[in-house]
């Protein structure tokens, strides 16, 4: 019975505390709905699952065009011989750097040896014509021979010296000279750079009309002389983007044999049609590849980079998961204040790798819903009642 005063006060104390902390819960505040906007409160539970994201300038006007690399035409010259004849030796091989004039093959060659021979003759024509001219102006001066014995050797001269010149231009085009004692002509290149093809073997029989044949399986260049720190790149461009694309506009290229690499290019020029078979439209560009590791006849992927200083009015660009359509109409929220969003139409263009352009309705650095917009757009609907 002593124990008992103790119990009852313990007791006593345990229900005070109880009644104290045993207090009804509030009621959980839902989302606010207020036109197009909704609201909700610092803890409520939906908010875990909204994300957003900044909506940013878009970069590039067109993404991973696919591209063909080929040698560019103003640095690369296929070479021919402009004789026939038989290959005795070859001074030049695949990859080789070379200057302008550096000898390529040795063609043993009956055409040069005639054009040499013919331009020989041709100096001692005019030899022979010029004495006889002056001997015809001696006679005549002494009253030996006629006024028109005197024209005909001075026609004769003349005609010796046009032949002569044309031989030596011909000899010249060769490369050679009438000093020359042998058949043996030097296929020289005409320009400084690398020689990227090869289409020559010693003793092969060349001839200088292969290149009329239209076969180019068939007759290729003897060589190919370019310089591989600039490529052409063809890229096929559908009609929907071309209106994107502008001459000028940089370009990023991007291979797959480099995958960690991104490639500078330019954008010279847009063809004037379109190809009937692909529907596309041919847009060369201009690639650096100062460090040579893009090859010839490569395929790339190509982004093209959007000049800002030539749009007037910027694109905003949203990941294409932050919007959705309600009655034919795309729609979008945006995060005013966290925890506050309110519905937006906008007017988008066609979805690029995951990437949607907003031409309407959204502002650089602006916010948008990217996960939990069919989630807000339902409590909206509803009036916020889950």
């Amino acid at each position: 019975m002593r124990k008992f005063p103790y119990f009852s006060a313990w007791l006593l104390l345990a229900l005070v505390g109880g009644c104290e902390h045993a207090q009804p819960p509030e009621p959980e505040s839902g989302p606010k709905v207020a036109g197009e906007t909704i609201s909700f409160a610092t803890n409520a539970p939906q908010l875990a699952s909204i994300t957003v994201q900044t909506a940013e300038t878009r970069s590039t006007a067109v993404s991973h065009l696919t591209g063909r690399l080929y040698w560019s035409d103003d640095a690369t010259v296929r070479i021919f011989t402009p004789v026939a004849g038989r290959v005795s030796a070859l001074r030049a091989d695949l990859g080789q750097a070379v200057s302008a004039g550096t000898p390529l093959a040795e063609i043993d060659s009956p055409d040069f040896g005639q054009a040499r021979a013919d331009a020989r003759t041709a100096e001692g024509n005019v030899r022979a014509a010029e004495k006889a001219f002056a001997r015809a102006k001696e006679l005549f001066e002494h009253g030996a021979t006629a006024q028109k014995d005197v024209e005909t050797a001075e026609a004769a001269a003349v005609a010796a010296a046009s032949e002569r010149d044309r031989a030596l231009a011909r000899l010249a085009l060769y490369g050679g000279t009438e000093s020359n004692a042998n058949n043996l002509y030097v296929l020289r290149s005409p320009v400084g750079g690398v020689v990227v093809e090869k289409n020559i073997n010693p003793g092969q029989e060349v001839r200088s009309d292969q290149m009329l044949a239209n076969a180019p399986q068939l007759f290729a260049p003897l060589f190919v002389v370019s310089d591989p720190a600039k490529l052409w790149l063809q890229l096929d461009v559908s009609e929907s983007d071309l209106s994107a694309i502008q001459p000028g506009q940089s370009l990023r290229i991007y291979s797959r044999a480099f995958p960690e690499k991104v490639f500078q290019g330019v954008i010279d020029n847009i063809s004037a049609e379109l190809d009937p078979a692909t529907r596309a439209v041919k847009v060369r560009g201009t690639v650096k590849n100062s460090d040579k590791l893009l090859k010839a006849e490569m395929y790339v992927l190509a982004d093209v980079v959007l000049n800002a200083a030539q749009s007037a009015q910027p694109i905003v660009e949203i990941p294409a998961k932050a919007v959705f359509m309600r009655e034919n109409h795309t729609y979008l929220f945006i995060e005013e204040s966290p925890g506050n969003y309110r519905r937006q139409a906008v007017k988008t263009d066609g979805e690029q790798d995951g990437k949607i352009p907003v031409l309407e309705g959204v502002r650089a650095g602006q916010k948008v819903v990217t996960d939990g917009c069919l989630l807000l757009e339902a409590l909206l609907e509803s009036g916020g009642k889950s």
